[in-house]
């Protein structure tokens, strides 16, 4: 069985990044942004997906985070899509419930070829983790999604922490895009009545 692996380069006048994904990983990462948290939510996402992570990337930061944090929602959905290749025998669909002491966020995913995505983290978005803008956690995801061409439903259910309700939606992410790729011996072909996703 061939490993699902894609290699992502991506330069921008605004960013430098070079991105590789291993579907059919450990959780091994190797990731450096100009960004800390959201570096750690990477790495977050790698361990709890089980993919193999390596990411180097530049931006600039001077003027603000938002040209990176795109940039690298647009990366990992390409390179998401492109490791995926026909979704031959795939799950296709995929849930979690994370908690995280008084967070708790569900996602749920279909890889089915079309984006949509319905954002409900209640963050406050004049608030800060450390030196990060909460406001462009939407903005990750909503490049994730487009560029991996799924359907993403991230849900808050509870929480009042910030820090907490976005390390929950990343750890919940991860495992229902865990499962949403696996591999289905049951399942012949494309997961879809319609032969192709």
């Amino acid at each position: 069985m061939s490993k699902r692996i894609s290699l992502i380069n991506r330069t921008t006048k605004e960013t430098s990044i070079r991105l590789k994904l291993g579907l059919d990983g450990h959780g091994i990462y190797h990731i450096k942004t100009p960004i800390p948290f959201l570096t750690h939510m990477l790495e977050v996402f790698s361990k709890h997906s089980c993919f193999d992570l390596e990411i180097q990337a530049a931006g600039d930061i001077e003027v603000d985070d938002h040209h990176t944090v795109e940039d690298l929602g647009i990366c990992l959905g390409t390179a998401l899509n492109d490791a995926l290749g026909s979704k031959m025998n795939i799950s296709r669909f995929g849930y979690a419930y994370i908690p995280l002491d008084e967070a708790l966020v569900r996602t749920v995913i279909d890889l089915s070829g079309r984006s949509y995505m319905n954002f409900l983290l209640n963050l406050n978005t004049k608030k800060r983790i450390g030196t990060f803008d909460t406001e462009l956690i939407e903005d990750f995801f909503k490049a994730v999604c487009e560029n991996g061409k799924m359907n993403l439903h991230l849900e808050m259910i509870h929480g009042r922490n910030s820090h907490h309700i976005v390390e929950a939606a990343f750890k919940s992410f991860a495992r229902a895009l865990k499962m949403a790729v696996g591999r289905d011996v049951s399942i012949k072909g494309i997961p879809s009545t319609k032969g192709q996703l």
